[in-house]
């Protein structure tokens, strides 16, 4: 069956579709702050009416935070079952004083080409999901259903951390079942290049305190010979790195592997400018491995950082003080096959070999996952692809994050299934910041994007 009827619909209803997310973006839906636990929960209710008036059999469920919305539609077979998945909570306003217009009074601005959406949760991730749903209002007018069995997952607590999303997984693995998520909240590379994120790297976190003397001693009385944490601490730390940039911890590059020659290619094509990426950052030159693009360097590297470190007296003033105690917080990204297990030991193994007799180690572990990557030979993704092409007429850009995104990995881990990582938001959508907007070609074209998606991976090219 033709698609154009499909995105006809889409086309010929944007104003009501804009005034929809209107209506969604006008609930304060502020995870984080309990005031507004009654907001979360009507933002919940909201969306699973807007899915139950498509046909879809949806509810809210309750969880220990706030609540899920889930909904099930289309056809019991018939092309791949999918899981979609978004969240309706959105980050708090402030400072508002910033806002040029009050943040839950969504307002359309702006010219011609140049329209956009204003309001906080409008980029992250309200619009996002909804050009989702505009897409499934669409084939349903159009059709009367849907073109594949499609499963919604919306939660409410992605910004404070999605503490109970891991339980809700766990309790309901096979109602969640499906063969590929679709998760909107990522960007394009650009206004007019879209982008499917195929590399998440992974995320160790470590503690670790270097102990000295039994207490904080004079700098007078007993410097030069009672060891000093503070130095101990800054050898491990300067040791981790060579001058090349690599990371010298011994097996820590295990199962790191090599970028696929066809996506080296087509990062290096892409019109991206190091020095201009630094120079905003006010810095010139890339502090990564050496022979590496800043590109590779960020999206398909591991990577070591001391994020904090705290020893002594560090207040105002001086104090003449060798502490008892130092201590830095790292974070390590993992890529490829890396063993998140083995590079805690790895670290720990190499922080110890550093300690001089008179001082001891603990260490605390802060979190860890692995990398995820979407084979380049998934048939989801070149379906994917081709959609993204037809509808912007520029082959989608295949992303690495240098961030990671734990919905993807729990995905992975709990329900045993990839997912194509694809969204419409932009660089400059100042996401938790004061005047958060979204373009109105993204909300339009995300729409007509997912329904030619649907569409390829329903065997309807």
């Amino acid at each position: 069956m033709a698609l154009g009827p499909v995105l006809a619909i889409i086309d010929r209803g944007l104003d009501q579709s804009i005034e929809r997310l209107f209506a969604l973006l006008r609930i304060p839906s502020i995870s984080t702050d309990p005031a507004y636990r009654g907001e979360c929960r009507k933002a919940a209710d909201w969306l699973a009416r807007e899915l139950a008036t498509l046909g879809f059999a949806a509810d809210v469920r309750a969880t220990d935070g706030h609540p899920m919305v889930v909904a099930h539609g289309g056809p019991k077979d018939g092309g791949p079952h999918v899981l979609f998945y978004g969240h309706y909570d959105v980050q708090p306003p402030d400072p508002l004083e910033l806002w040029q217009t009050p943040p839950f009074e969504p307002r359309l601005v702006g010219a011609n080409g140049n329209r956009r959406i204003v309001a906080r949760g409008v980029a992250d991730d309200k619009g996002q999901l909804m050009t989702f749903v505009e897409a499934c209002r669409a084939f349903i007018t159009a059709e009367g259903k849907l073109p594949l069995p499609v499963t919604v997952l919306l939660e409410g607590e992605e910004e404070t951390g999605s503490p109970s999303l891991p339980p809700f997984l766990d309790a309901h693995k096979e109602e969640l079942a499906a063969d590929v998520a679709l998760v909107c909240d990522t960007d394009m590379w650009d206004a007019s290049t879209p982008a499917i994120i195929t590399m998440l790297r992974g995320l160790v976190l470590e503690e670790v305190i270097v102990e000295g003397a039994n207490r904080d001693l004079h700098s007078g009385l007993f410097g030069g010979a009672a060891i000093n944490p503070i130095r101990v601490l800054a050898r491990i730390l300067a040791d981790i790195h060579d001058r090349d940039g690599r990371i010298a911890i011994p097996g820590f590059y295990d199962g790191a592997g090599e970028l696929d020659p066809e996506i080296r290619a087509q990062w290096r094509a892409l019109d991206f400018d190091e020095r201009r990426f630094l120079g905003d950052l006010g810095l010139k030159a890339p502090a990564g491995e050496a022979g590496r693009s800043v590109l590779e360097q960020i999206w398909a590297r591991p990577t070591c950082d001391a994020n904090g470190i705290i020893g002594g007296y560090t207040g105002a003033g001086s104090k003449t003080v060798i502490p008892a105690r130092a201590s830095a917080k790292l974070s390590f990204r993992l890529v490829g096959q890396q063993d998140p297990a083995a590079v805690r030991e790895g670290f720990r193994a190499f922080a110890r070999a550093r300690l001089p007799v008179d001082c001891k180690a603990e260490f605390l572990s802060h979190g860890a996952s692995p990398a995820l990557q979407l084979p380049l030979s998934s048939p989801y993704l070149a379906k994917a692809r081709e959609a993204l092409e037809d509808e912007w007429q520029r082959a989608p850009v295949l992303k690495g994050s240098g961030g990671s995104i734990p919905i993807v990995g729990a995905f992975k881990r709990d329900l045993g299934m990839d997912s194509l990582l694809v969204g419409f938001g932009l660089d400059d959508d100042r996401i938790h910041s004061p005047n958060e907007k979204y373009d109105l070609v993204s909300f339009h074209k995300g729409a007509r994007s997912w329904a030619r998606i649907l569409a390829a991976l329903a065997g309807r090219n």
